[in-house]
């Protein structure tokens, strides 16, 4: 049982005694005492001051004498105002241990049957570019928030919206026709995203040139764009797939086709993926159906020029259009058509969108629709919001060829981390292809921790060199620890040293504290699961291995002679090696057994 539980267990049995107060357990928080103060533990008494009729601080000695008594996990405790800090007996710690060591996959709980089955809904690319550093900080977010989902005992379902149609995927397609001479991934050497990507560029540029060309002969920017041939062109394509112009159609499936097959092998080089994924184009119809029905339900109404609104005002918002006056649907109704789609697929209980921060008044919006419309999670919907990822020199824009694409960032970054780690030594006498492993399993490591490390309601920039650093708080630091831990056990197996029983052993301060730590790790899951925050895992295991590494300088391991303190420091040290991994994996990173 974790030590956390059996204090708010008998401060709960204390005060029921003491004060005749009924306080279930698990509304008492035992919280990790301050440095400043002796005590592993501190329980606030506020709440029992007024039944106890004392100040609060005779109110904590009350409960303190009473734990000394009657719970044997407690040796001592001081009140400092009203916190009564607890100083748990040494010898407990190793029963903690054991309890830690002993619990497969311990800090996660598995889902049921019954469990909530939540959606998570992250990547939202579009078939007319290449996945970028934006994207990247979408992806790593969604996948690691999911991961801890399930970590907390949800049943969770991956899932991704691609937006494969509109007028950005025509102006691909119409580049392509007039300028690719009749270039394909296996002609050019690209990655099919890659490919379309540049062809979106390309269009940007002749679109600029005609514009400028325009103005010269005395147009406004206004007028220039109405005066568009290109973007005409670009509507006509978007005209004639929407009436399932087969020409059309045939070309727009080759070039998604192409897309698809780059997207899934950026995110298999992530090491992401989902369980479902939905099509823009199979879902804009079943949007506006479902406005329809919504409109005969008087829950939008119909203009006098045909376009479908909906009235907010009753709360708080404005009217909000979901279909224009030429039947055509809008962003809105395509996700009303898409809820709709996984709502007959999936029986959710709560759905979560992993977009950026600037949409937060469109989903806003979308959850008084959805609720209106019908759908029992809809009032409910969680909006991941998350902030913005920029460079060291600025924004990015994807019309002008500017982004930092995912795949060349990746590669850039494992790169570094093989260059980084030749330097310091630490591929010295690994073969070949291990030293690969390591270099890619580090590199992808830097990139992730660095872009979850990070509270992700704010907005952060991605400096590449500072992710790459075996020192401080980055993956790499937490990767190497996970290594050297990994290379004490292995000599001390070498060493004939095995863990044994070490109930006997009195832990030291350094030992406790770890251990302390290490139990720390399950309520640190589930108020990430609570607070939708991947940076909570990521700061946890940076804290972990840092009180590791001091433990390692303070406590010899394999020069201990005691075999109790031995098999205590070895169980410590699996232990944390574990749960380091346990965070990782959280976080949609890997570990490297050597380095």
């Amino acid at each position: 049982m974790q030590i956390d539980l059996i204090i708010a267990q008998a401060v709960s049995r204390a005060v029921k005694e003491l004060y005749g107060v009924d306080t279930p357990a698990e509304k008492i928080v035992p919280q990790a005492t301050r440095k400043e103060f002796e005590g592993n533990l501190t329980v606030v008494t506020f709440p029992w001051v007024k039944a106890a009729r004392k100040s609060p601080e005779q109110t904590g000695t009350e409960i303190g004498e009473w734990l000394v008594k009657n719970e044997p996990a407690v040796s001592r405790f001081n009140v400092i105002k009203g916190f009564l800090n607890l100083v748990i007996e040494p010898t407990y710690w190793c029963e903690v241990l054991r309890h830690i060591a002993g619990t497969t996959d311990y800090g996660t709980v598995a889902p049921t049957d019954r469990s909530p089955l939540v959606m998570v809904e992250y990547s939202s690319p579009n078939t007319n570019k290449p996945l970028h550093l934006g994207h990247l900080r979408n992806i790593l977010l969604g996948h690691s928030l999911s991961q801890i989902l399930a970590a907390c005992g949800n049943r969770v379902v991956k899932t991704n919206i691609v937006n494969d149609r509109g007028i950005h995927i025509c102006k691909s397609m119409l580049a392509w026709q007039k300028w690719g001479e009749g270039a394909t991934p296996e002609s050019t050497g690209k990655k099919g995203d890659h490919l379309i990507g540049d062809f979106y560029v390309l269009f940007d540029k002749h679109y600029k040139a005609e514009l400028a060309q325009l103005k010269t002969q005395g147009m406004s920017d206004e007028e220039a764009e109405k005066a568009s041939t290109l973007m005409a062109e670009a509507r006509e394509m978007l005209r004639r797939w929407e009436q399932g112009d087969e020409q059309v159609r045939s070309l727009w499936r080759m070039m998604n086709e192409w897309v698809y097959a780059g997207f899934d092998a950026t995110y298999e080089r992530m090491g992401v993926g989902f369980d479902k994924i939905y099509y823009e184009s199979q879902t804009y119809l079943e949007g506006k159906e479902k406005v329809l029905e919504g409109l005969e339900k008087g829950v939008m109404y119909r203009r006098e020029d045909g376009s479908v609104w909906a009235d907010l005002t009753a709360d708080g918002l404005d009217h909000k259009l979901l279909l224009r006056s030429d039947g055509t649907s809008v962003y809105m109704t395509q996700d009303i058509g898409t809820a709709r789609l996984r709502y007959q697929d999936y029986p959710i209980d709560k759905m979560i969108y992993v977009v950026g921060n600037e949409q937060n008044y469109h989903f806003q919006v979308l959850s008084l629709l959805l609720d209106k419309l019908g759908f029992s999670w809809g009032k409910g919907l969680v909006h991941f919001s998350y902030g913005m990822v920029e460079l060291p020199n600025g924004k990015m824009k994807s019309r002008e060829g500017t982004v930092v694409d995912a795949d060349d960032l990746m590669e850039a970054m494992v790169s570094d981390a093989r260059q980084v780690s030749d330097e310091l030594g630490k591929l010295d006498g690994l073969p070949e292809a291990e030293a690969a492993n390591v270099a890619e399993t580090v590199g992808l490591g830097a990139l992730k921790y660095f872009l979850l490390k990070v509270d992700p309601r704010k907005n952060m920039t991605f400096n590449p060199e500072e992710s790459i650093d075996f020192n401080g708080n980055t993956g790499p630091f937490i990767q190497y620890t996970y290594a050297r831990i990994r290379s004490v056990l292995r000599k001390a197996a070498e060493a004939g040293f095995q863990i044994g029983e070490y109930a006997a052993a009195v832990p030291c301060e350094r030992e406790i504290t770890l251990i302390q730590r290490l139990a720390d790790y399950p309520s640190v899951v589930q108020e990430a699961g609570r607070s939708y925050s991947p940076a909570l895992i990521a700061n946890y295991a940076y804290d972990l291995v840092k009180e590791y590494n001091q433990f390692y300088h303070d406590c010899s391991i394999l020069g201990e002679t005691d075999p109790a303190k031995r098999s205590l420091r070895l169980a410590l040290s699996e232990t944390t090696a574990n749960t380091v991994k346990s965070a990782l994996n959280l976080l949609g990173i890997g570990v490297v057994e050597r380095m």
